[in-house]
């Protein structure tokens, strides 16, 4: 089997071109080819599909064998290798479980190395995050973890997140206390968790806990979500970009007034390679 490995901020998914290719049990393969001990090492595998209405399908599986809905920085990834193998386009469209995403490319020396995404817009219904907080804006919420009350925001980008603003977030045990927010009974399909240090109005610190990976180095529809957030608390602003600072960099996030998230960061090819299963 031929692969790609790439990353966007850190982010890192074993890409499959899956035009010239087939993968059977990718739930499977990509608990075998994460293990960073003992396979590749990544966050996942990202297959990449022919589809009838965009330039391909992405088709995400996390490092424990579970499908992910929607990665921004996969996306990112799965434009690149688009645009440097298959056809260059200024606009990439990418087909996703949660809908069409519009990646506009960033290139230098006819080569990809990143990109913008129209992320679409936030969804705050409770119900349809989904939490158990009923159909309500989830804000200032207390999660109770281990006796101590959390003060949570949710945000879907395709995908559940749970913001919790702290002060110092290096200092967070988040091996421990991230499995207990991915798990929890409010969340019924679990939930991403960011943990947000606020430094500016135009600069967030960002560490995460997504289900399915655990810490990360980045998340891009993390780093959507954790803008949101801030802006509905009052902290930043729409119509501002925003850097979340990550472990692997900045993502740049825009909230517009016509409700479009869009994500901007890089795009990194790090070696192909081929592996036999």
């Amino acid at each position: 089997m031929i692969f790609t490995k790439m990353h966007g901020a850190g982010n890192d998914y074993i890409y499959i071109d899956c035009f010239n290719q087939n993968v059977e049990n990718p739930k499977e393969l990509s608990k075998a080819l994460s293990d960073r001990h003992k396979g590749i090492g990544a966050d996942g595998i990202v297959l990449i599909k022919p589809s009838g209405k965009a330039d391909c399908f992405m088709d995400i599986y996390n490092a424990d064998g579970s499908r992910a809905m929607m990665c921004g920085n996969a996306v990112r990834c799965v434009a690149k290798y688009i645009y440097d193998e298959k056809v260059k386009k200024s606009i990439i469209k990418i087909d996703t479980l949660s809908g069409i995403k519009l990646v506009e490319v960033f290139t230098k020396n006819n080569v990809a190395t990143g990109g913008r995404v129209n992320m679409g817009s936030p969804i705050l219904n409770g119900h349809s995050i989904p939490t158990r907080y009923g159909d309500s804006i989830v804000k200032n919420k207390i999660l109770n973890i281990e006796n101590k009350d959390y003060e949570i925001t949710c945000v879907s980008m395709g995908n559940p997140h749970c913001v919790v603003f702290h002060k110092d977030i290096h200092k967070l045990n988040l091996e421990k206390i991230g499995p207990l927010f991915e798990n929890h009974e409010m969340f019924p399909e679990r939930i991403n968790t960011e943990f947000v240090e606020i430094i500016d109005k135009n600069n967030l610190k960002m560490r995460v806990w997504e289900r399915g990976s655990g810490e990360t180095s980045a998340c891009g529809t993390g780093a959507c979500a954790v803008t949101v957030a801030t802006v509905i608390n009052g902290f930043c602003h729409k119509n501002e970009e925003i850097n979340v600072h990550t472990k692997g960099g900045i993502l740049k996030i825009y909230w517009s007034n016509n409700n479009n998230v869009f994500l901007s960061g890089n795009a990194v090819k790090v070696f192909d390679g081929e592996i036999k299963m």
